[in-house]
């Protein structure tokens, strides 16, 4: 499947929040440019890494292995959510999605705001989780 990259919602966010003083807002620009080189090579930037399921979903089932091997090899946590069983959850996934996938397995780096729909392969994943391009 294709890894796709979503809008960052967080330069949204501070352009309608002014800091309180001229210092504030240089220490947030520094933390900018340091979060957005933060991804130093074979380290992943950080951020959350969400897997949206359903329990009884043949398409979840079949990605464990390869989450298993990338939490197993990186060290790295994949957080997973139950949507189907779950309307808090369904409401959450639908936040992150925005109409771009609309099923599941739905997988969202929030350290890059890259996302993959459906199954795809290790590698993938991998570069995924890692925040890497294609």
């Amino acid at each position: 499947m294709a890894l796709f990259e979503l809008a960052d919602l967080s330069r949204n966010v501070s352009k309608k929040v002014k800091p309180k003083s001229q210092k504030a807002s240089k220490k947030a620009a520094s933390k900018s440019k340091a979060s957005s080189s933060a991804k130093t090579e074979g380290k992943a930037k950080k951020g959350r890494l969400i897997e949206f399921y359903g329990t009884e979903c043949s398409h979840c089932i079949a990605m464990q292995p390869s989450i298993d091997r990338l939490q197993r090899e990186t060290g790295l946590k994949v957080e997973k959510i139950e949507v189907w069983h779950n309307e808090a959850n369904a409401r959450m996934m639908q936040s992150y999605d925005r109409g771009f996938c609309g099923g599941v397995p739905f997988f969202y780096n929030e350290g890059t705001n890259e996302w993959i729909c459906g199954e795809t392969s290790y590698d993938d994943l991998r570069r995924w989780a890692m925040g890497k391009k294609r």
